[in-house]
């Protein structure tokens, strides 16, 4: 017996939980969220959880902003924690054009409704006593931003989709996609699945899904090192949760977990990971590390923040996340196949998951976009780019980490 449904999401991360949330929200209930494994199971699981606001684009930063109020929205109907940190972030600027870009933003956030200033190095010091600020020119705060537990959160979402309608199953694969005369048509084991509309938020594995469509979606993995340390002495002595660090000298990231710290490491020489195909057996796994690689950024992290090498590394972990050309995702229609929506290709899952499955969502049920948002629309790439071309444009993409201009700070 065929089941039918008006819209069917595959990919049970923070993306395509978000999706299922929306349109269970926004009044469609005759839907169901497949995902192959456990909710998390691609790129989730490992995820560092920021959710900075910092963004040059008001499109992009409202994307921001709207996730973590989803998450929280979630988080109320469900009763499952997301915990919410909410220690703020510091965008540091090291030359004047930085801080120049910073200023030009004020406006912008003003209009958005978020807490944002551009601060002195002394400001600076007050906000977060253990970063070394010699040849700082300032920063951009956002002091309300922070990061979430992506397990909670993904788990909130599937939570409070199911308790308005959704159907969310687990271990459910989905092995074939093909168009339809009513709509679209997925196998998944020995059942046969009908859909008015099929989202594909399948991080990785989305590329492969499509081939047989006769499409060739610019997105690949991209191994992402992240460096966990052990219990650091000063941070404690604090008595307060010190704000994320976002450095474009670096380049990296560096936030306070639990006593210690977490920085993810934007590689100079970054290495891709199963451009050939994803392992039918890859699961929830982690690659293997090669501090090796980050050793020149790290020496810069420790300038900046001496106390981050003042602890042992607890851990180094390596995991594959997904980069498209430009570093934005892929959301919106497929033009060529009515019906399919990819929601795929994001390098920055947990800061943009909510909003963008808010603003996905809201597309499907109005017909419309609620705002114009061409960078994230999988039309904006060709049909011809080679392998190649594709590889060579994320590895410039990932390298240039916080460089001007940054549409999608992480």
């Amino acid at each position: 017996m065929t089941e039918h449904y008006r819209a069917i999401v595959v990919g049970g991360g923070i993306v395509g939980t978000s999706i299922a949330y929306w349109l269970s929200r926004l009044g469609w209930h005759d839907i169901a969220l497949l995902e192959r494994r456990e909710l998390t199971s691609g790129s989730t699981w490992h995820a560092a959880g920021n959710t900075t606001f910092f963004g040059h684009y008001p499109e992009i930063t409202k994307l921001f902003v709207n996730s973590v109020s989803t998450y929280l929205d979630a988080e109320a109907e469900s009763g499952q924690p997301v915990s919410f940190h909410a220690a703020g972030s510091l965008r540091l600027a090291t030359n004047k054009a930085e801080l120049a870009s910073y200023h030009r933003l004020e406006p912008v956030y003003e209009k958005l409704g978020v807490p944002y200033k551009v601060v002195t190095p002394g400001e600076i010091a007050d906000i977060h006593p253990l970063l070394v600020t010699d040849g700082l020119l300032g920063a951009a705060h956002t002091p309300t931003d922070g990061h979430v537990d992506p397990t909670g959160a993904t788990t909130a979402l599937a939570k409070a989709a199911a308790a308005r309608g959704a159907k969310i199953e687990r271990w459910c694969p989905v092995t074939q996609l093909s168009p339809s005369a009513s709509g679209w048509t997925l196998t998944a084991g020995e059942r046969t699945l009908q859909a008015d509309h099929v989202v594909l938020a399948t991080s990785f594995w989305a590329r492969e899904m499509v081939q047989g469509l006769g499409l060739n979606l610019p997105l690949y993995p991209l191994q992402h090192q992240e460096v966990v340390t052990e219990a650091v002495p000063e941070l404690a002595a604090l008595g307060f949760e010190v704000p994320t660090v976002r450095d474009p000298y670096a380049p990296s990231n560096t936030r306070q977990e639990g006593q210690g710290y977490l920085c993810g490491v934007y590689e100079s020489r970054p290495e891709f990971w199963a451009i050939d195909g994803i392992p039918p057996d890859f699961t929830e796994e982690l690659l293997p590390s090669d501090l090796s690689r980050l050793e020149e950024h790290l020496l810069r992290v420790m300038e900046r923040l001496p106390s981050f090498g003042s602890s042992g590394i607890k851990a180094v972990n390596n995991g594959p996340i997904c980069y498209t050309p430009d570093g934005l995702p892929l959301l919106g229609p497929v033009n060529s196949h009515p019906g399919l929506w990819l929601a795929a290709g994001f390098a920055i899952g947990i800061g943009t998951g909510g909003g963008s499955g808010e603003y996905l969502a809201k597309w499907m049920v109005e017909g419309a976009p609620e705002t114009e948002l061409p960078a994230v629309y999988p039309s904006r790439f060709g049909k011809g780019m080679s392998r190649d071309r594709c590889l060579e444009l994320i590895r410039q993409t990932y390298v240039k980490g916080y460089n001007l201009p940054d549409a999608n700070a992480s």
